[in-house]
């Protein structure tokens, strides 16, 4: 499962939530993460089809107002209830500036 998501990573662009169970949730989750830590520069958007995905939009909203999720991260989701209102904001995202993730030993 693991090799799938990092070819998927990989080849993608961008990365785009339609509604969905666990599975949908856990992946979005960790390329959301790999974001956050560098290891890709890509847009993460969820498409909030008949306000699906508001519970979870509030929820990244009380992360950051609680200080366990920085704005800058926070501005890192996308979400739009048209797939072209998010297909043009993935194409004028700009990632927040982080310290890449370090994979190999340094020399």
């Amino acid at each position: 499962m693991h090799e799938r998501k990092a070819k998927m990573a990989e080849l993608a662009d961008g990365f785009m939530a339609l509604p969905g169970g666990p599975g949908t949730l856990e992946e979005f989750f960790e390329i959301f993460t790999w974001a956050q830590l560098g290891l890709h520069q890509k847009p993460c958007g969820l498409l909030n089809i008949n306000h699906y995905y508001d519970p979870l939009v509030a929820l990244f909203n009380h992360m950051s107002d609680e200080q366990f999720l920085h704005e800058k991260f926070r501005s890192m989701a996308l979400v739009d209830v048209e797939p072209n209102g998010l297909l043009d904001q993935f194409i004028t995202y700009e990632p927040p500036t982080v310290k890449t993730f370090i994979t190999e030993k340094q020399t």
